[in-house]
């Protein structure tokens, strides 16, 4: 089941989050498994199926990162995990860095706490970018459908993925 139609939307990118808890609401209602306890079983279990499909849908489509992964496997594109030795190349200088003070902190220096707050505080940037950025690309590719905007917006997914493993590394580090 896509969704986009389970939902009752056009399938975009960008969407009206009022609009989509609208529709939400309207069908956790139409499903909800309570209005089903005296029905038949397979009435039960097709409203049981479809409050699953609800919950998950709306846990994707609410949040702009799952959603533009969700269109891209519809469309064939693999979003797979990132993984560590992928490292995109216009980060490897800030990975270079991190890893040193990583090293530095885990050898005791206590100074290379400030220097894993400025990296958290640029890599945490980075990813407002690459949110920004998608946020774009997302307009773009609903205005024109061309698979092309769809590979520029896995490219971003992947580098956004990879500062998210960033910022979680450091933030465990600095706990």
């Amino acid at each position: 089941m896509d969704y986009f139609s389970f939902f009752g939307l056009e399938r975009k990118l960008t969407l009206d989050a009022s609009q989509l808890q609208k529709r939400f609401y309207e069908l956790s209602r139409e499903y909800h498994p309570d209005r089903f306890a005296r029905k038949p079983e397979e009435e039960r279990l097709k409203a049981e199926e479809a409050s699953a499909i609800l919950n998950d849908g709306y846990r994707v489509l609410r949040d702009p990162v799952q959603r533009a992964e969700y269109v891209l496997k519809q469309e064939g594109f693999d979003v797979g995990e990132q993984r560590s030795k992928d490292v995109p190349p216009e980060l490897l200088e800030e990975v270079f860095e991190l890893n040193m003070a990583l090293e530095e902190l885990r050898h005791g220096d206590e100074d290379a706490r400030a220097s894993l707050a400025e990296a958290h505080q640029k890599f945490i940037n980075m990813r407002a970018a690459a949110d920004e950025e998608l946020t774009g690309l997302g307009q773009r590719y609903d205005q024109s459908q061309d698979r092309a905007v769809l590979q520029q917006i896995r490219g971003v997914l992947n580098r956004r993925r990879y500062i998210r493993n960033l910022v979680t590394e450091v933030e465990k580090e600095l706990a």
